[in-house]
């Protein structure tokens, strides 16, 4: 064997897998084919753990015009719009260089979304940070954050929306996932698939260095002590050369010239030929002499892992190829035929006028090692935390108005104002429910492809995943995830259409990783399937775990981010959380009970524990569909999901999201509950409207006819200082705004 055990570790194989490659060449491999092995064989690129799982999704519907596959999923919105996005990690790099790996990682997802053809038109982040007072953790926020605005304000794409969240078990591990979204240009999608033997094969962009080697690879293990060695892994991002080639890939495209297009993002050059061959059942000859470099005397190795950023390769119609290059240095990019379609379904490396690589495609992209692991028993930490029961819980000595602010205060429910004021999410013009307005942002959709044709059409979009959850349950966590991601959506009024999942997970070669994983990924596809949001895509990353000095390894909570999208009808009859109008009739639609477990009130109190509540789905849909009814016949003037923190929290938002507070009693739903669950406790199928008085007794009528029993009159909205929560004749809970506002903008003052 040509090289050790140590060596096979470095490019992120087993002796088993090298095995493998040996079969599939029928030979030892050299160092550059087992570098290309090493980041198309890692989980990043080829799920070999996780492929058999996404199977299960549910992928089809009548609106998803390209599904899992492609760079991203494709929506049909109307006969002239069409909309383009995805969700993906960058997790490691982002924990090594926060600034660059965030940044990248925004600047990634974006060229997913234009290699389709589609202009970007928004971005959403979903964030998971550890304890905010370690200062290791503290400058990776500040890092993550700083990076994410500085690519999205200077591209010029807005960043609309998100999520952050912090716990200790990702202290050493923080999760950033980009969404993307984007309206296509094109009459059809840009596909990937190279096809035409002989077609000329163009390098266009931003030349080729050393940054980015490997970063698939490192992308797909563990982090320890000695990652920081790995900074040259992560890439360095110019989103003002980004700006260039979105315009300049989007005129070439529009020429129809361009036969197929691959990003080159993940494994870089050999990602982007091997895929490219093995979807189009063709091979691809390159040479590597004619690729742009910035970098003296660089190895074929280098060349062919590097994850240089900004760049593309397409494949052209042969007789239209100065017709792209004109366009691409009109923009002063880079823009050269490196290679040629052929045959012979073979990735053909040219170097210093050899043969330096010569691999089957389909052996780098589509016949890669697959893993079928066997599924433990339920692990016993599960069962140890199902037995939890809230009578176990030690008494709180905390008033309930002291309860609250501390929820208020907790920095995963606090303002994100602070996030939120660093990103220029107004750009472009199309911004209708801004970040922090509402449970869902929603943007203005325009035709492209008819200039003439207005429309009142919008697009919400939201990313969740309450990762405690899905520790204490997986399946139902996950099934929780979808939900409330649908529910986010219907809270604007908007109906939902498609998910991308992003799974951030720890190793599935430990039988309780595996079986978090196999677990979390049931339950998104029931969730997706009886909710009607098929998959379109996404991004799978495991190993989420970090190695200490000794050896020990501690995993992340399962965090299986939903991204999903829905479609609002009319932009002009949306609401947000706040109340609107005094005298507004407060109404709970859904369930009347709420659960301590898992809930961020137990979190704080030092307990991650209990079984959460499981989602009636039948219920959910029942609800989500009088909401969003509600809100297009404008009975709604505010609608807020009822999550993190419960009943008392979601009322807190919605008087600090307005100028207007209200006078609660909660005594019809109070029944059987502890006081504690009834103010903090968590459940699904939730949301609080605010109904104008005028309209009551019509949307009552609807409720009856619809949901039964499932709706309670649990308020008015005033114009006291005071929000009051009561119930069976007595005061629980009496707070001046100006105090919970001091509170909930605590941690926003601290950054």
């Amino acid at each position: 064997m040509l090289y050790n055990a140590a060596e096979l570790k470095q490019e992120g194989l087993t002796p088993q897998e090298y095995a493998m490659i040996c079969d599939r060449l029928g030979r030892e491999p050299n160092r550059a084919e087992l570098g290309m092995f090493g980041v198309m064989w890692s989980e990043h690129c080829c799920y070999k753990n996780s492929r058999p799982l996404l199977k299960q999704f549910p992928t089809k519907g009548d609106r998803i015009l390209v599904g899992p596959g492609e760079n991203a999923g494709v929506v049909k919105i109307s006969d002239t719009i069409a909309v383009c996005f995805k969700i993906e990690s960058h997790n490691r790099p982002s924990a090594v260089e926060p600034f660059q790996g965030a940044a990248t990682g925004v600047g990634g997802i974006l060229r997913d979304i234009f290699t389709m053809g589609a202009r970007p038109i928004a971005i959403l982040n979903s964030l998971r940070f550890g304890d905010p007072q370690d200062p290791w953790v503290k400058s990776r926020i500040e890092g993550v954050v700083s990076g994410i605005a500085h690519y999205g304000n200077c591209v010029g794409v807005p960043t609309i929306g998100g999520e952050v969240y912090f716990d200790r078990v990702y202290n050493r591990n923080p999760l950033v996932n980009a969404m993307a979204i984007g309206i296509l240009e094109t009459p059809t999608p840009v596909k990937s698939a190279a096809q035409g033997i002989g077609n000329p094969v163009m390098y266009v962009g931003a030349t080729t260095g050393r940054d980015g080697i490997k970063g698939a690879s490192f992308a797909s293990a563990e982090l320890s002590g000695s990652s920081q060695q790995n900074r040259p892994a992560v890439q360095v991002g110019d989103p003002f050369m980004e700006k260039l080639l979105i315009e300049a890939c989007l005129e070439a495209f529009a020429t129809g010239a361009v036969v197929a297009a691959q990003d080159m993002g993940a494994a870089g050059l050999t990602c982007s030929t091997a895929e490219m061959a093995a979807k189009g059942g063709v091979g691809i000859l390159l040479d590597l002499d004619r690729i742009p470099s910035r970098a003296a005397a660089m190895t074929a190795y280098e060349y062919l892992l590097s994850e240089s950023q900004e760049r593309m390769l397409f494949v052209i119609a042969k007789d239209r190829v100065k017709e792209v290059e004109e366009i691409f240095q009109r923009w002063g990019l880079e823009a050269v035929v490196a290679g040629e379609v052929i045959a012979e379904p073979i990735v053909r490396i040219l170097f210093k006028g050899e043969v330096a690589a010569e691999v089957p495609a389909v052996a780098l992209a589509e016949d890669t090692p697959l893993y079928h692991r066997q599924l433990s028993d339920t692990p016993t930490y599960i069962t140890e935390c199902w037995s939890w029961t809230e009578d176990q819980l030690p008494p709180d000595d905390r008033s309930y108005e002291e309860i609250l602010l501390s929820l208020l205060a907790s920095p995963s429910i606090a303002s994100k104002q602070w996030v939120f004021r660093q990103y220029d999410h107004q750009v472009l013009n199309n911004t209708v429910i801004l970040p922090g307005e509402a449970d869902a942002s929603v943007i203005r959709l325009r035709s492209v492809l008819s200039l003439t044709e207005d429309t009142n059409l919008g697009l919400a979009a939201t990313v969740d995943c309450n990762s405690r959850y899905v520790y204490l349950d997986p399946y139902e966590g996950a099934r929780l995830a979808v939900a409330e991601a649908a529910r986010n959506l219907t809270c604007v009024g908007a109906e939902p259409l498609a998910v991308s999942d992003n799974l951030n997970f720890g190793s599935p070669e430990t039988p309780v990783g595996y079986w978090q994983l196999h677990e979390a990924c049931r339950g998104i596809a029931d969730a997706c399937r009886e909710l009607d949001t098929p998959v379109t895509g996404g991004n799978v990353s495991l190993y989420n775990e970090t190695i200490d000095d000794l050896g020990n390894s501690r995993s992340i909570y399962p965090t299986p981010v939903i991204a999903m999208i829905g479609l609002v009808q009319d932009i002009h009859q949306t609401v947000k959380q706040g109340w609107r109008e005094e005298g507004a009739v407060i109404y709970l639609l859904g369930e009347s009970e709420g659960s301590l477990a898992g809930s961020e009130y137990l979190a704080q109190r030092g307990y991650v524990t209990g079984r959460p509540k499981a989602v009636d789905l039948t219920l959910e849909k029942q609800v989500q569909s009088v909401c969003r009814w509600g809100i297009a016949q404008g009975m709604i003037q505010s609608a807020h999901d009822c999550s993190e923190g419960g009943l008392a929290v979601t009322l807190a938002e919605c008087c600090l999201s307005s100028a207007l507070s209200c006078t609660i009693d909660l005594s019809v739903i109070s029944s059987g509950q502890s006081i504690l669950s009834l103010l903090f406790g968590e459940s699904p199928s939730r949301i609080v409207v605010s109904i104008a008085p005028d309209r009551e007794l019509e949307f009552c009528r609807y409720l009856t006819e619809t949901i039964g029993g499932h709706f309670y009159k649990i308020g008015l909205v005033t114009t006291e200082k005071n929000l009051i929560i009561r119930s069976n004749n007595k005061d629980l809970l009496v707070l001046p705004r100006s105090a919970m506002a001091k509170e909930y903008n605590r941690f926003h003052h601290s950054y």
